[in-house]
């Protein structure tokens, strides 16, 4: 005999999903568009981080979506949290920051997926379905700023990390070809106070003389910025 409808369970196909968003009507309005979309089943709902932890260790969802701006505990802490504590549950953050602080943020935290409220329907449904299957999602704006931070160059490291930033200084001046008494000039200093600090450079770049210290500092692309 076929059970009362009321007690049959979602399919195996269903996603399980806990929402979270400190706004009742954002609430109220997320939980009703996610309850008519075809194969997700929201199984509880929060308007504070706290509550949200509590509702995710309860029901043990697929998929938790949290705001970030949460009173109690905020979406961040949430989100570490629930990492801890239930690391099967992907976290998606819905939200209206949009700020590269936020969305790296989140990230560290463990979030899968990150998209800004203002979504369209089929959007949110097709992240949800992408960070219950353990991938990670963004938003198209988002994701082409991840990408850009991904792919630009590592910072440039100091060459020269044993030098005082004066020491850099007037090896960068070294480098560009100026003499001693330019220097001082340039930088209005005495001159014996920019030869104190030539010797200085020498000692601790193990050199003995300017031409190796002009040769080692332009290698490293010093010089280059002063006539």
């Amino acid at each position: 005999m076929t059970p009362p409808a009321d007690q049959l369970s979602p399919g195996p196909e269903t996603i399980r999903v806990v929402l979270a968003d400190d706004h009742p009507v954002v609430r109220a309005g997320l939980a009703a568009l996610l309850t008519s979309l075809p194969g997700i089943d929201v199984v509880g709902v929060a308007k504070t981080g706290r509550e949200a932890v509590r509702e995710v260790l309860t029901t043990r969802p697929d998929v938790a979506v949290l705001d970030l701006q949460m009173p109690d505990l905020d979406g961040f802490a949430a989100t570490r949290e629930l990492v801890r504590s239930a690391p099967e549950v992907a976290v998606l953050v819905l939200t209206m920051f949009e700020d590269d602080d936020s969305v790296f943020a989140a990230m560290r935290a463990g979030a899968r997926g990150y998209l800004v409220k203002g979504a369209e329907q089929e959007e949110i449904a097709r992240a949800i379905r992408a960070v219950a299957a353990g991938e990670a999602i963004f938003g198209p704006g988002i994701a082409r700023r991840v990408l850009g931070f991904f792919s630009a160059p590592p910072p440039t490291a100091d060459p020269f990390p044993e030098l005082t930033t004066r020491e850099r200084e007037i090896l960068n001046l070294l480098a560009a070809g100026l003499s001693n008494p330019a220097i001082a000039t340039r930088l209005d200093l005495a001159p014996k106070t920019v030869a104190n600090n030539v010797s200085a450079i020498f000692t601790k770049l193990g050199i003995a003389d300017r031409a190796t210290a002009i040769i080692q500092a332009r290698n490293a692309g010093l010089g280059t910025d002063h006539p």
